[in-house]
């Protein structure tokens, strides 16, 4: 009894904590303008208990967690409490006190994100803040001047430039929100109508289960915007359904690796994805998502054809009649997602910001916590539904928060050494002012970096370090940044880390190396999508030659059904050969829109 109740205080402990943090993201939204060195290092704070004290697995973890988590909060606070001061500074600190919260700050930062994700990020960062102490070190054009020690710090910890820069903004007033927002509606019914709206949908097709999970995995991936957590929740409900229905372990597994992985780049939401482009390029919302959305299309498209290949070459089967929803029960489970998300793109489109939106529709969303399918009250339900979302919702955001604020070290030292710039030069001086050459080895950065980092910060630091350098060489910058973002996701399906992939094998126990064969064959528009971006510019001018768009869009349908077809069968024959090679004519050689536009 003493256990349980032990068990019961503290679970109790991180619902509030988990509820503090989804009161103070949404306060801010609704509160006015918030200064950054009050919001951001409030934001770290509120991460620090989950990534420290929540995991230990024994006193002596749990002791050394909360104090790292005191020392940690109170250099938060400082850095809270002083904002006014400390932009009176400059970004030099002064003191040995402040030299001491700098350094606890960034030791603090890299053991978060340690903690979260391993040593590859931080070790990358580690390497670049040895790079700003002692850079100056290095000859050639690699090295630096030299930077004061306060001012380096200054301006890593004391300003918008380092640690609460732009991209922990991002964290703060839009990933995070977001994140609540898919909690709070995978908590209740709603969570349930992403599946539902799938099944009524696809259920009945040829190879239905599969195309299932490509539906749900799109709808979900798109607001949860991780495909690991993707994976991991859709593919609960499909892998043991396809499983019933007799498909292969490789190709259910592949299937739903390759949906959640395509989920990020799905408008509207893109997994928040949308939004960071928003703020690196200034280029408006509406905008991202509708270049976003034919390429998105397209991938899909990509893996539904692949679904039929395999459907012919395996017999795959359709959801039998006891495996669907009630029609009832499908409209009710809908009606408790569309509330909610219909607010969000109303209140989008109609001009407020994407997070005030974002937290009209949490609220909303919470509201149907309180009833269930039978539209009745009921507490016990209900409570376990907040406690839910509250402790999922805090867990993720400081996940995501240790990721962004070990990021933000990276972009600040590239800011304040220049050593972006320098990345930049070298790329051009290598590929010989030639793009393609540039969008190789850019490419290849993506998916190395994407290798050891989650795909945001991945995007982030190569968009930061080869993005100039595309741009210099004649791209138009959304087309580099959707470039580069769809190159980070590879590696969610790529060897040797797949961590998309890995998550799938061992739901259905199956070797994870042919799953990624499989999944790599599926996800073939990831590899090829983004060429045909750079190769067709027209394919992202939605908003401003929709024609010319859709003649794109088609070309590039054709060309991966084709593909498709050649790529996936029963055994090769020189008609397979044929599909491949008039595939790749059609997407890399052959442009219809210049055909149609009347230029």
């Amino acid at each position: 009894m003493v256990l349980n109740m032990q068990i019961t205080k503290e679970n109790n402990v991180w619902i509030m904590l988990g509820a503090a943090c989804i009161i103070f993201h949404i306060w801010l939204i609704f509160s006015g303008l918030v200064p950054s060195l009050v919001a951001r290092p409030m934001h770290m704070a509120l991460a620090l208990p989950w990534i420290f004290i929540f995991p230990a697995q024994n006193f002596q973890q749990r002791m050394f967690g909360t104090s790292l988590t005191i020392i940690g909060i109170l250099c938060c606070l400082y850095i809270a409490l002083n904002e006014g001061p400390l932009s009176d500074q400059y970004g030099f600190i002064s003191g040995w006190h402040q030299l001491l919260i700098s350094c606890a700050l960034l030791g603090i930062t890299i053991e978060m994100a340690r903690r979260a994700i391993g040593w590859p990020l931080p070790s990358i960062a580690i390497l670049f803040l040895l790079y700003g102490l002692f850079g100056d070190y290095i000859p050639g054009e690699f090295g630096h001047a030299g930077i004061p020690i306060n001012s380096f710090l200054g301006t890593l910890i004391i300003t918008e430039g380092g640690l609460w820069g732009k991209l922990t903004g991002v964290s703060v007033s839009i990933v995070a929100i977001f994140v609540i927002f898919g909690a709070v509606l995978n908590a209740g019914e709603a969570g349930k109508g992403f599946m539902n709206i799938a099944v009524a949908a696809a259920g009945r097709l040829k190879g239905g289960g599969a195309k299932v999970s490509v539906l749900a995995s799109a709808l979900f991936g798109s607001i949860s915007g991780s495909a690991s957590a993707n994976v991991a929740s859709t593919g609960m409900v499909t892998l043991p359904a396809m499983e019933k229905l007799g498909y292969p372990k490789r190709v259910a597994a592949a299937v739903e690796a390759v949906a959640s992985t395509g989920g990020q780049i799905m408008p509207p939401l893109m997994g928040a994805g949308a939004f960071v482009m928003v703020e690196l390029t200034g280029i408006p919302y509406e905008h991202i998502i509708l270049a976003a959305l034919l390429p998105a299309i397209l991938y899909f498209w990509t893996v539904w054809v692949g679904v039929n290949q395999y459907a012919e070459k395996y017999d795959l089967k359709p959801y039998s009649e006891d495996m669907q929803p009630s029609r009832n029960v499908i409209i009710k489970t809908t009606l408790f997602f569309l509330v909610p998300f219909s607010i969000l793109l109303v209140f989008m489109f109609i001009g407020f910001t994407p997070q005030y939106a974002a937290a009209l529709a949490i609220l909303s969303a919470a509201l149907l916590l309180l009833i269930g399918l039978d539209f009745k009250f009921d507490w016990q339900r209900a409570k376990s539904r907040f406690s839910d979302a509250a402790l999922f919702s805090g867990r993720q955001v400081a996940m995501i928060a240790s990721i962004i604020l070990c990021a933000s070290l990276i972009v600040g030292v590239l800011g304040i050494t220049g050593l972006g710039i320098k990345i930049t030069s070298s790329i051009i001086s290598i590929a010989g002012d030639n793009l393609w050459p540039a969008l190789l080895l850019t490419a290849i950065a993506c998916i190395v970096l994407g290798m050891e980092v989650p795909t945001t910060a991945a995007y982030v630091i190569c968009v930061s370090v080869a993005g100039p350098a595309l741009i210099d060489l004649g791209l138009e910058p959304l087309i580099v940044h959707l470039f580069i973002f769809w190159f980070a996701l590879l590696s969610t399906i790529t060897p040797p880390v797949c961590g998309g992939v890995f998550i799938a094998a061992s739901m259905v126990n199956e070797n994870w190396l042919k799953v990624a064969a499989s999944a790599m064959v599926l996800g073939l528009g990831l590899y090829i999508v983004p060429l045909a971006m750079v190769m067709h510019p027209s394919l992202i001018q939605l908003s401003s030659t929709p024609f010319l768009s859709l003649m794109t869009g088609l070309q590039l349908a054709l060309g991966l059904l084709l593909l498709g077809k050649g790529l996936i069968g029963k055994k090769w024959s020189v008609i397979r050969i044929g599909y491949i090679i008039s595939a790749l004519v059609i997407i890399f050689v052959f442009d219809l829109a210049s055909l149609v536009s009347p230029n």
